[in-house]
């Protein structure tokens, strides 16, 4: 039976809509309705925030509060690695996805030997940086940081020297990059993303599973396929960010999409996910109860947190 850890990762200052800070309350607010326990059944560690630059001027437009950002890969990887050398499977809950950068290094840093897979379950490809983002928005770029690429083929922004010195630091984080290779990453529900990222995607061959292959092949057969396609990796990482799903019900986040899972679906495929004994890390992110209502999404992503969790405490 795994040792389940939870990360709470109160931050929002990679997103560009405000109260993603607010989503892992307003997923145990979920579970106190549903007359769920989940959230004290597990330890459980909260890491300190950077959001009161939400307050201050922004001196980075390219790559904004990226100073903050950084601080957070530090302590975020630092927990991840902590929790998995000390036998615990890290369930990271949190604010926006750039902090998914700082989980990724922390699986690296606590395994550093081991080739990394990563699912990225997203409307989003999240892999700009600061010489190619349209919004300077860093949960926009994680991915890149992971990889460790600068895409200076599709460069568009000349980046100041601090911005530039500051985000080699979040690529070189853990004194391991890259952390993850480009062909080692699967996205599932990628459907919203600029001709910058198209040309990484394609660039690296980056494995692409559309919403509407998941609806025709159902989970079981995308779960098999997706982890036949990283069969080389020995861990993987799961990463799910509520836009995924699709607009209609996943109004409780920044950045909505169109065409995207069901419920259902999501809850489906995760579950499969969790059934690999190389699943070491999952994380839940984007949840913005600011934008919701009757904090459906809240509900939503803490439904598929606790079957997730159940799967893995069978395993």
């Amino acid at each position: 039976m795994k040792n389940i850890k939870l990360i709470e990762v109160p931050s929002e200052i990679g997103a560009g809509t405000r109260g993603a800070s607010m989503g892992i309350d307003a997923v145990k607010i979920a579970a106190l309705d549903f007359m769920s326990n989940f959230f004290i059944h597990f330890p459980s560690e909260k890491i300190e925030t950077e959001n009161s630059l939400l307050f201050e001027p922004i001196k980075s437009p390219f790559a904004k509060r990226i100073h903050g950002v950084l601080n957070l890969y530090e302590r975020v990887s630092k927990s991840v690695c902590d929790s998995i050398k000390n036998n615990f499977f890290p369930v990271v809950l949190s604010g926006d996805h750039s902090n998914a950068g700082g989980t990724i290094a922390g699986i690296k840093m606590a395994k550093p030997k081991s080739k990394l897979g990563v699912i990225w379950i997203d409307a989003h490809a999240d892999l700009h940086t600061p010489y190619t983002t349209p919004s300077g928005n860093m949960h926009g770029m994680p991915l890149s940081t992971a990889i460790d690429e600068d895409n200076m083929e599709c460069k568009v922004h000349d980046v100041d020297e601090k911005t530039a010195r500051l985000w080699d630091q979040l690529k070189m984080i853990g004194k391991i990059h890259p952390k993850v290779l480009p062909e080692d990453i699967v996205f599932i529900s990628l459907r919203d993303f600029e001709k910058e990222e198209k040309f990484l995607i394609e660039k690296h061959g980056m494995k692409v599973i559309t919403t509407s292959e998941v609806r025709r092949n159902g989970a079981e057969n995308i779960s098999r396929k997706v982890l036949r396609y990283l069969s080389d990796c020995s861990d993987i990482y799961v990463s799910f960010d509520v836009d995924s799903l699709d607009s209609a019900i996943s109004k409780g986040t920044g950045t909505p999409v169109s065409n995207g899972l069901k419920e259902r679906e999501a809850e489906d495929l995760i579950s499969k996910f969790m059934q690999s004994r190389k699943v070491c890390c999952f994380e839940i992110t984007e949840v913005n109860p600011t934008l919701d209502k009757e904090n459906m999404m809240a509900e939503i992503a803490f439904n598929i947190l606790q079957r997730s969790v159940n799967v893995l405490m069978m395993n």
